[in-house]
């Protein structure tokens, strides 16, 4: 395991060491800003994982969340001057807001069995996006509205390493946060829910942490992202963007973390090609088809996710040379 361990510390630091290094060796405007998709969207997407894969709760709001960060920040910069000091004040509005609403929703229903918690997160980012469409006087409605950015996110490049630093700091952090006895206890939750309880576990305390980070998580995913288009509208809360983190979830690996960056890295490099093929060829039009079976092929061959299934071939191949020596033992 410590090899296992090891090793991925190894690949993780040779892609960062990868990501930093690339601007300078590449300028391509369009490949910079692809990547600074990803890494805003692994952040939303290991904040799911939290949800999913390590407390076993299914959402189908997230993006409500996201939208929440997206519109905070937005309006902040809109109404007010665009300083820096005026983006960190519209993420902590959008982390309070963000953690209220997981607040009362994981209240509301994580006492009971996780399909209510996934059906009522579902009708809240119905709610949100109704609010949003309606509310035209704050939020322009569908249409949306353009904003101006703090002069220091202007520079493509500066926001390509703050997007990285992010994402990696919300990766060490979670990490360390899974690996603590908060973290065992989740987990623990996501095996057997009625044992940690019969152990003294208060199984919806920590349902509700889980709930809470996750959210203000997605909040931050979501400020980031309306900052990277400089401009926000109703999509922002639609059951695509929760889609998106699903499959981002489970494509990579479920309860890896590092597995939603993956995952995110390759739905959005997807995304980009099909919709680049469809603009040559008139077959890929329909390029969600084309998506839908991909996603088929990467669970079909990747059941556990490419990280999991990764991690199971590595263990697999340990035992193997574990046994072999006591093989020749026996043999001798």
């Amino acid at each position: 395991m410590k090899i296992l361990q090891s090793r991925s510390n190894m690949f993780m630091g040779i892609a960062l060491l990868i990501l930093v290094l690339f601007p300078l060796f590449n300028d391509s405007r369009s490949m910079m800003i692809l990547l600074t998709q990803i890494f805003i969207f692994g952040i939303f997407a290991m904040s799911y994982d939290l949800l999913l894969g390590y407390t076993g709760i299914v959402s189908f709001g997230h993006a409500m969340f996201f939208g929440i960060g997206a519109y905070s920040t937005g309006i902040f910069l809109d109404r007010m001057e665009p300083t820096m000091m005026w983006f960190f004040i519209s993420l902590l509005a959008g982390f309070a807001v963000a953690g209220i609403v997981s607040y009362i929703v994981g209240l509301l229903t994580l006492r009971l069995k996780s399909h209510f918690y996934a059906m009522l997160t579902l009708a809240f980012a119905g709610l949100f996006l109704v609010l949003a469409e309606k509310w035209r006087t704050l939020t322009f409605g569908n249409d949306g509205f353009t904003f101006r950015t703090p002069d220091f996110m202007k520079d493509r490049m500066t926001f390509y390493f703050a997007c990285l630093a992010v994402m990696a700091a919300v990766y060490f952090i979670l990490k360390r946060f899974t690996q603590s006895p908060a973290g065992s206890v989740l987990q623990a939750i996501r095996e057997n829910e009625q044992r940690a309880e019969s152990l003294g576990f208060h199984v919806l305390h920590y349902k509700i942490i889980a709930s809470v980070i996750a959210g203000v998580l997605a909040s931050l995913a979501g400020s980031l992202y309306a900052i990277s288009l400089r401009f926000v509208n109703t999509s922002v809360f639609t059951m695509d963007i929760t889609l998106d983190a699903l499959l981002m979830t489970i494509i990579g690996g479920v309860g890896t973390l590092i597995g939603a960056i993956i995952g995110a890295g390759l739905i959005e490099f997807a995304h980009h090609w099909l919709t680049e093929l469809a603009g040559t060829y008139p077959i890929f039009e329909r390029w969600i088809i084309f998506f839908g079976i991909l996603y088929i092929l990467a669970v079909m061959f990747f059941p556990a996710g490419i990280v999991g299934s990764l991690r199971k071939i590595g263990s697999k191949k340990k035992t193997v040379k574990k046994h072999r020596p006591e093989e020749k033992k026996i043999a001798g």
